[in-house]
Order: structure tokens, then sequence, then C-alpha cells
């Protein structure tokens, strides 16, 4: 026997389920049923591929037995079962990257487990909300007997036996019944039923109890929608998805003809945790004739659809399928099509039918659903119906496209946007000076996805994306532009001075018709990347050559004139720290860095020196 320590993530969490006031104690058992009816699907599955495995896959199933008597409550399953290496891996340690994400959560918002709890999905460890010690025996196809316990606490021990049968238990040593504290006695075969109907009803596989089958087996995907009610495809999706939330909308899918499939997915109420984890899971499961094939097949859902669970059930599949297979099958690719399809119309009847809800969504998952525009452009169109953005048109209120340009202003040929790191920092950006003062409106973008896709989408329909800080923003008059053509050639040695003496920083200087009340602001030309986009790259140690961008110079304001007079005037030597000035000033207006504050720093100190 060996006894081990307790991985720390994984004693935090423990210690949250040990202590933890949830009300509802009742899912533990629906969480270990949930782990036992994996077990079985992975059996049953590696039992086709490895005919070489010695199992008995006659008559799988899961028993729950209870002995009042000694507060013992057993969930036994003849499974795919552990090897010791995997009890140690999946029960003494976390593997997940989420749960550190998770803790750091639940200690920064101050909230109760059971707000956060469902987010991570707490299997095995919620034994511990009812039990003072649990007990777990397990044995693989390909190894001998192992036994764990713990009561919990920082270790657990860990052994090999002999004769284990085929499968895992686990046994709960129960905590005293407490009507206070709302925990039950679990040992009443009324209170086990009660639980198993409400949560695990529709399990593939036979729970029994006192030698009697206890759940109804039937798949919901396959039952008639008139016959499944709300709560039960609420605990599906649960029961998928380790939520604890009811699902925000459920979507019902067939397909009959040629191929045959029927299919169930489920839209969060709230964001998966490990949604922008590298590691997150993604994709639905995949049934073949209500055979579990395998979690998350990523084949069946793109990647920017993440956070859409359920399950596929394909009658015409083989039972051997791969994901290398998978990933050449011309009807998965069907399927994902029309899957894709339909999941993007049903979050459009969201926005027209149940706005509040779509509100809700779009809030949780939307960044998420953005990096479709970069990577689905066969769905592009309906991807951007669905969008929402923050607009200068409300303080509050989200924007669809539709809705811009149903406000634009007339003759307006383009989608005015700007990228920032906040929507402070971009309202307060030099570049919306001119359209602000103009009423024009201006899509507010600060998700990190959004740098990347406004360069890959050109428009929509038929209105051209343009961002306020890149390129020449044509906003004037013709007599403005006759004006601003004379003003041009007024400040054409000026400008040509100017974008020599800044030559290792800009690549021009020229006027601006952007600018009311600052005096100068830096913009990059059409296909430049943004500064934005630039640290992101360095941030992900992502070098770029030196990006040179154009000076624009607001030719009212009192400082430019003030420069232009006395570069008229002949001074050229003292003027060439305040070129360097204004190019600074313009680089900070705008959340840029300099590259060299020092020096920035002495120039101000010397110009406002000279005030005194």
């Amino acid at each position: 026997m060996e006894t081990l320590e307790f991985q720390s993530e994984a004693r935090q969490l423990l210690q949250l389920m040990i202590h933890s006031i949830y009300s509802n104690k009742d899912t533990f058992l629906r969480e270990l049923v949930s782990n036992a009816s994996d077990a079985l699907d992975k059996l049953r599955l590696e039992s086709f591929r490895d005919k070489d495995m010695d199992v008995d896959v006659d008559d799988l199933h899961i028993v729950i037995e209870s002995d009042p008597a000694a507060r013992t409550l057993t969930v036994r399953d003849n499974g795919i079962g552990m090897t010791r290496e995997d009890v140690v891996r999946l029960i003494g340690t976390i593997a997940k990257s989420g749960t550190a994400e998770f803790l750091k959560q639940l200690k920064e918002q101050q909230q109760s487990s059971s707000d956060l709890i469902g987010q991570f999905g707490i299997g095995f460890y919620s034994s511990f909300m009812v039990a003072d010690k649990v007990t777990l025996v397990t044995r693989h196809p390909h190894a001998g007997g192992v036994r764990w316990e713990s009561t919990g606490e920082s270790t657990y021990t860990i052994e090999d036996v002999e004769d284990a049968p085929q499968g895992t238990s686990v046994t709960l040593h129960l905590k005293p019944s407490d009507d206070e504290d709302k925990l039950p006695d679990y040992t009443e075969p009324a209170k086990i039923r009660e639980i198993v109907k409400r949560y695990s009803d529709f399990i593939t596989w036979p729970v029994r109890l006192g030698g009697e089958d206890i759940n109804s087996r039937k798949a919901l995907w396959a039952r008639p929608a008139s016959e499944v009610s709300e709560e039960e495809y609420a605990e599906f999706y649960r029961h998928i998805s380790h939520d604890w939330n009811a699902p925000l909308e459920t979507i019902r899918m067939q397909a009959e003809g040629a191929f045959e499939y029927q299919a169930l997915l489920f839209l969060p109420a709230q964001a998966p945790l490990d949604l922008f984890m590298r590691d997150s899971r993604r994709g639905v499961q995949l049934y073949v004739k209500r055979v579990f094939i395998m979690d998350d097949c990523a084949e069946l859902m793109p990647e920017y659809l993440r956070f859409v669970k359920g399950v596929v059930d394909a009658a015409d599949l083989s039972l051997n399928v791969s994901r290398e297979i998978l990933q050449q099958d011309r009807q998965i690719q069907l399927m994902r099509r029309r899957l894709v399809k339909k999941v993007l119309s049903s979050i459009k009847s969201l926005q027209s039918s149940r706005p509040d809800d779509y509100a809700k969504l779009w809030g949780e998952v939307g960044a998420a659903l953005k990096e479709g525009l970069l990577s689905d452009v066969d769905n592009r169109t309906a991807i951007l119906d669905i969008c929402s953005f923050a607009s200068t048109h409300s303080e509050t209120e989200l924007t669809t496209l539709a809705s811009y340009i149903s406000r634009m202003k007339e003759g307006q040929e383009h989608i005015y946007y700007m990228t920032g790191d906040s929507r402070t920092a971009v309202e307060h950006s030099p570049h919306m000076e001119a359209l602000r003062a103009k009423g024009y409106e201006v899509l507010i973008l600060t998700d990190p996805i959004d740098e990347m896709w406004v360069d890959a989408v050109p428009s929509y329909e038929e209105k051209l994306f343009q961002s306020v800080a890149k390129g020449q923003v044509d906003l004037e008059t013709e007599e403005e532009k006759s004006a601003a053509a004379e003003k041009a050639s007024e400040f054409a040695d000026l400008l040509t001075w100017m974008g020599s003496a800044l030559a290792e920083d800009v690549k021009e200087v020229r006027l601006s018709t952007r600018l009311t009340t600052s005096p100068a602001c830096v913009v990059g030309d059409d296909h430049d990347i943004t500064p934005t986009l630039e640290k992101m790259y360095k941030a992900m140690g992502q070098e770029l050559p030196k990006i040179k961008r154009i000076l624009e110079l607001n030719p009212s304001h009192p400082l430019v004139e003030g420069l232009h007079k006395a570069f008229a005037g002949g001074e050229r030597e003292s003027l060439a720290d305040t070129a360097e000035l204004i190019y600074g000033m313009a680089l900070l207006a705008e959340g840029g860095e300099l590259a060299d504050p020092s020096r920035f720093v002495k120039l101000v100190a010397d110009r406002v020196q000279r005030t005194f």
C-alpha cells in the first residue's frame, strides 16, 4: 500500500466539496452514474477495436447498492476500469488546465462554490459532499485490480488487490443524514430511485437497484419532441456538458434519405470555463446506431462553435470509425455543413425572437463566434448577420451591422470602425475627432480577434469596412477638398522637411482631414497591421520588421500653425526637437509606446523650462 498526496489544486477542490454549502447534494449520484456510463461506453468501443481483449460485454450495466446498517452506498459498473496509473492520474491529479482558473475565479469573485463548480464539472469529487470516506476498487482488462481510498483530506492510499471484478465500484461511507443541512438519507431506495429518474433516466445502460432496472434507457434524440420535457433536455445537457445550468436553447435535427442521422444540440447560458484555453474540449458526441463512438468529435463542429454541446447519432457509419477516417468521410463533411448552418440559423432566430437571450449568448461566446469570420468563409455572411458590436451610436446597447447600415448617412459608402484595447481608448483617440464632429457612427472593436477579422472581411451588404485609423478617410465636401488642397500646397515644404527629420520613424508626413482638436495623429496605410496587433505578435514571441506609419498634422491647430510660421521664418535646427515632440505626442495619444521615453521626457522638460 502507498500513501500519496493529492495535487494542490485537487486538494483545494476537495475542500470545496467537503465544506460545500450547495443545497442540492443529490447531484453526486448523477456524477457517479455518469462516470459509470462513460466506462461502459468505452469498454464496448474498445471491444470493437481490440478483438483480443478478453472481456464480457453481454450484460453491461450499472448497479447501485445501499447498506443502511453500515451507512454505505455503492455504485458499481462492469465497464473499462482503470489501471493503477490511471487512478493516480485521474483522481489524485486534476489534469484539466481549467482547474487553476476555476479556483482563481472562485477567490476573485468571492462566490459560493455552487456558482462555479458547475462550470468546471465536479465529477468524482462530488462524492465528498455526502461521504466521510470514499473507497474505489477497479480493474482494467489489461491490468490487475487496484483499491483507492481517501477521507478527502491531503492524502489517499492506493494498493493492488487480487480478484477485483471487471469495471469499477465506488463505495461512499455516508455522513449521517441531516435535515437542517439538507442531507437526506441516501441509503433509502425511494430516494435513490427519485435521483436516478430525475437525472439519469436517459442513460443508455441499465441502472439496477435490487435487481430491477430503474431508468427508462430511452435516447432523448430518438423520442418525439412532444414526449420530451424541458427538464429532461436540461438534465441531458448537464450530463454531457458537466454544466449545472440549464441550456439557453435546444436544437433538434433529423435527416432522412440516403444518409440518415439525428442530432440534439444545445447552446449554453454560460460560456464553458475552458472556452479560450488551448486544450479546451470541442465538438459533440458521436453515436452510430445508438452506440457511443467518441466524445468531442471535432470533425462534426468547427472550433469557433466549440461551445455547442450535444450528440449526433448517425445510421450509416462503421462502429470502427476512427478520427482519421472521419476527417476524410464525405458524409461527415456533409453533416458538419448542415449542423453549422442549423446552429447559425438558430442563433439568428434567437436574435429576432428572443433578443434578451441572444444578448446573453453573445456576451458569453461572441468572441469565439467571430473566429469563424476567419476560418469559415462559406458561412461568413451568416456569421456577420448574427454579430453584435459596440458603437458610438449608444454607450450601452450593441448594434448589428444591418442596424448600422440603416442609420448610415446619405451617400456614405463605408462602415467605419476602430480597433483598440478598450472603449475608452477608442473614444478618446484623435482618429475619431472628425467623424464625431460630422456625426458618423463608428464601430468600437475591442476583442483581440477583431484585430484579425477586419483585415480578412472586406465588406457587408456591399458596404466596405474602413478603419478610421488607416488610409485616407474621405469625409469632406468638394469645397472642403478644395480648401484642403490649398493648405497642402501652403504646407508642402514643411511636410517635406518633417518627413526627412522623422525618416527613422515615419514613411510620410501629411495634412489630416480626420483631426479637429488634436495637433497630430499617427495612421497606417490600408494594409498595415495595427499597433495592437503588432503588440500581440510580440507578446507571442514573434518579432516583426519595423513598421513605419504616417504622421498627419492638423493645420488648424495653434501648435502646428506656430510650427509652420517658425519654419517659414527660416528656423530649422530648433524645430527638429519640436517635430519629434509632436510625433511622440501623437504616439502617446493613440496608446502607443515611445522608442526612447527618457529622451522624450528630456525634450518636454527643456521646452517647459523655456516658458519660465
